[in-house]
């Protein structure tokens, strides 16, 4: 089954050292997406890159380094983004969050009974 629509696209951008209260911020993220119920949420971790802070975050190709880019992706409808907001705020010290509208297709196998 193919299923299409409008949703939103969060992109949220910190470095891998950040925590919240005393984990990995990607996984404090992520276990809120999970409590909020929704569909999905994907952590990258980047080579290289630099925000606001014009310092630049290395990964070092395949060996692991400290506070290498880290992106978390959450596709899902726009009530959803608007709740998961509020607790990001709280959770982000530094970062970005990139909020965008998105075309979505989502192929779905079909229950047959």
């Amino acid at each position: 089954m193919k299923l299409e629509g409008k949703a939103k696209l969060i992109r949220i951008h910190f470095g891998e050292d950040d925590k919240f209260q005393g984990k990995p911020l990607y996984e404090a993220i992520v276990q809120k997406c999970q409590e909020l119920d929704m569909a999905g949420a994907t952590v990258y971790r980047g080579f290289e890159g630099y925000g606001a802070s014009t310092r630049i975050h290395r990964g070092r190709g395949f060996h692991f380094s400290s506070d290498a880019p880290i992106v978390v992706t959450i596709v899902d409808s726009e009530e959803k983004i608007r709740r998961l907001i509020p607790h990001l705020d709280a959770m982000l010290g530094e970062g970005l969050i990139a909020v965008s509208d998105v075309e979505v297709i989502r192929y779905q196998k079909e229950n047959r009974t």
